[in-house]
């Protein structure tokens, strides 16, 4: 696959995650300095990982998520829950990965990660 093709795969499967609004967004929002990180985010974490037929699609979800709450990503934990739901990932399902970050990511990571489930969901703040 050349490196376009891997863009328009890429593209495909950021929209079918993420939403078209949230792509539109982040691309109408693109400029001249984050114009490469545009392409390569797309390329590679989309066009290279996401479109890999290893997992599925809700695992890939899945496992995002634990990540963002490993690293303390909030504004990424929002989206990356908003589309595993999307994706088929029921609540339940990201109830028991964020159970799971409490113990290996610690009680305070998955304290916040429900907080903003809570919120992405339900609107409770």
């Amino acid at each position: 696959m050349d490196e376009r093709q891997r863009y328009e795969e890429g593209m495909k499967v950021r929209r079918a995650v993420l939403g078209n609004s949230h792509v539109d967004a982040a691309l109408k929002n693109g400029n001249e300095f984050n114009e490469a990180f545009q392409d390569l985010i797309t390329r590679y974490a989309w066009g290279e990982i996401w479109t890999r037929p290893g997992l599925p699609t809700e695992t890939r979800s899945m496992l995002t998520v634990a990540m963002m709450v490993a690293l303390n990503r909030e504004e990424e934990l929002r989206m990356h829950l908003r589309a595993a739901v999307d994706n088929g990932v029921t609540r339940e399902q990201i109830r028991e990965v964020l159970l799971q970050t409490a113990i290996y990511c610690g009680v305070p990571a998955a304290n916040a990660a429900f907080r903003i489930a809570e919120e992405v969901f339900y609107g409770q703040k």
